[in-house]
């Protein structure tokens, strides 16, 4: 056989066994192929099964205070009940609904927005998706998926409001604020109700910073403030209060009192109390309800009664106050729980 014959054959051969393995290739890759789809499949027919929840802030969940409770609420949700839970952090109206839409669209059962300011958003989406329940912290618009949880922090505030009146040595107190929106405002009014109700002359100042971040301006409004001769301070502003305790550390010639969250550890040396709320005992409650259809849309008050408002005392600056104010102070808190007094609210 010449050496023409010899090498076209060692070709044909070559060529049937490079089919051979590329068929065989193929095949395997076919396979690998529908495999993955098939799986995948699963995946997302499981993910769709899953009690999904999420959140929208209006501000960062590190604030220590306001934002940070509601994603520990977010995250009790997730591990007690397994559910599927996300966060954003919006911060215009324009946010607040693209969030919510997003997040319905792609099949969450539960959106929490957090904030007075979200409800009308809220009100807007639902009617696209009557499949999710949007509930948001604070405000009094209800539809058959849109219901507010109402955190009654006012009756911490007007305690905290006493005990400035009874202490003040100045007769003039203060509050600073993020954005003036009814919740926050509401929570200043029943501070000066408060303290009017032990000093019916005691002047009350409120400065808003327009916005829940920059501990910056909440510093220099601090500053201001005690420029005034207020000893006695408030903060409704979220991550932006950061900078109030910062204000009453660097003068060192005031007390300042923390909102939300339990706050006195971050200034032990100033923050005399805070005005705390169990928000995600509060979350909890709700996604249980909507997991297992119970949930009616209602506005929903919690408060002292219902051990969702607390005052929680600086026990390092206790002995820093007669034990007749805090005598005084205990007594309006039972007269509070037991609905004997009634704070003033504005909503």
């Amino acid at each position: 056989m010449s050496v023409y014959q010899n090498t076209s054959a060692m070709l044909k051969r070559l060529s049937k066994d490079a089919n051979r393995i590329t068929f065989s290739y193929l095949s395997i890759s076919l396979l690998l192929l529908l495999f993955m789809v098939q799986s995948c499949g699963n995946s997302a027919e499981d993910s769709s099964d899953a009690f999904k929840v999420a959140l929208l802030t209006p501000g960062p969940v590190s604030d220590a205070g306001w934002n940070a409770s509601a994603y520990e609420g977010l995250q009790l949700i997730g591990t007690t009940i397994g559910a599927e839970v996300s966060q954003i952090e919006t911060r215009t109206p324009a946010d607040f609904e693209q969030g919510f839409r997003d997040y319905a669209g792609a099949g969450y059962d539960l959106i929490f927005g957090h904030g007075f300011e979200f409800q009308d958003a809220a009100a807007t989406v639902s009617e696209s998706f009557p499949g999710s329940v949007f509930i948001t912290s604070s405000g009094t618009t209800v539809r058959d998926n849109v219901a507010p949880i109402v955190f009654e922090i006012e009756q911490a505030t007007y305690l905290l409001g006493m005990i400035s009146a009874y202490q003040s040595k100045s007769r003039k107190i203060g509050a600073v604020g993020g954005i003036e929106i009814p919740s926050v405002k509401s929570s200043f009014d029943a501070f000066a109700a408060g303290a009017r109700s032990v000093d019916p002359e005691i002047s009350v100042v409120v400065s808003y910073i327009g916005n829940w971040e920059d501990a910056g301006a909440a510093k220099e409004a601090t500053l201001a403030l005690m420029d005034q001769g207020i000893d006695f301070i408030f903060h409704n502003a979220d991550a932006a209060g950061l900078g109030v305790f910062q204000a009453a550390q660097e003068r060192g010639s005031v007390f300042v009192f923390g909102s939300n969250k339990n706050q006195n550890d971050i200034a032990p040396d100033v923050i005399l109390a805070s005005a705390v709320l169990s928000i995600p005992t509060a979350m909890l409650t709700v996604a249980r309800e909507v997991q297992n259809g119970s949930f009616s849309p209602s506005i929903r008050r919690l408060g002292m009664a219902e051990n969702v408002v607390t005052l929680v005392i600086n026990s390092k600056l206790r002995d820093r106050v007669p034990i007749e104010v805090w005598d005084a102070v205990a007594e309006s808190e039972g007269k509070i729980r037991s609905g004997e007094l009634t704070v003033p609210r504005g909503f």
